[in-house]
């Protein structure tokens, strides 16, 4: 115990030594980045020490790892006693982003595909070496696959088989079957959990009082379309 203590001091002394080194003169009223740069900026008018900056530090990190594992486990622990409520949670994020990917596909016509033979299909005639583009963004809103589909509703998904994978051909944002987006999962896996953070951590809101559905949806032109004018939000700790 006493080994490790003293290794932790060590590496305590050299993030407190980097941040006196980097952010040396900064003042309160300057951007502080980090924890360890406002208690440095403290000492101008406060008793605070580098032992006493050290143990607070250290405090904050154990404490927070201990206590945040803590609740986490035993969230999990009541999840898994109640999957039905769990598989709701899971549902209903994914509804959410499986919503938006319908509207909002980031690449809308997808990726351009060549016709290696002659092929029909529903009654067209396609010749060999022809560039098909498919347009996801105008499946994603056919009114005879959905309804009211320029409407955000995530519900229709709810208790729906629907996935990402492109098995579903009103439904394919990622492209379909084999010739979809191998990074599916990965991305799904990043939205996910950027999103359940964003909406548990934080209330949000537009600045000046601007309502939502005055919230302007111009989309931009290119591959891969994007808002034609950058979101501005008001982040509110919740």
């Amino acid at each position: 115990f006493d080994d490790l203590a003293k290794r932790f001091d060590e590496f305590l002394e050299i993030v407190v030594q980097e941040h006196m080194d980097e952010f040396r003169g900064l003042t309160k009223n300057e951007d502080q980045k980090y924890l360890a740069d406002v208690l440095l900026c403290l000492q101008a008018d406060s008793p605070i020490d580098r032992v006493s900056i050290k143990a607070i530090i250290l405090n904050v990190f154990v404490g927070g790892t201990d206590t945040s594992f803590t609740l986490l486990e035993w969230t999990m622990s009541e999840l898994l006693r109640h999957p039905r409520i769990m598989e709701k949670l899971q549902n209903e994020l994914k509804a959410v982003i499986k919503e938006t990917l319908r509207l909002h596909p980031s690449i809308p016509l997808l990726l351009p595909r060549l016709s290696t033979q002659d092929a029909q299909i529903n009654g067209y005639d396609i010749k060999a070496n022809t560039q098909v583009i498919v347009n996801a963004w105008k499946i994603g809103r056919d009114p005879k696959s959905y309804n009211k589909p320029e409407e955000f509703e995530p519900e229709r998904f709810l208790d729906s088989a629907i996935d990402y994978k492109g098995n579903y051909f009103h439904y394919i944002p990622f492209g379909a079957v084999r010739r979809g987006c191998p990074g599916i999962q990965f991305a799904m896996a990043v939205q996910e959990i950027a999103l359940a953070n964003l909406v548990h951590k934080f209330d949000w809101a537009l600045p000046d009082a601007t309502r939502g559905e005055d919230l302007d949806m111009t989309e931009s032109a290119g591959a891969s379309v994007r808002r034609a004018y950058p979101l501005k939000v008001v982040a509110i700790p919740y």
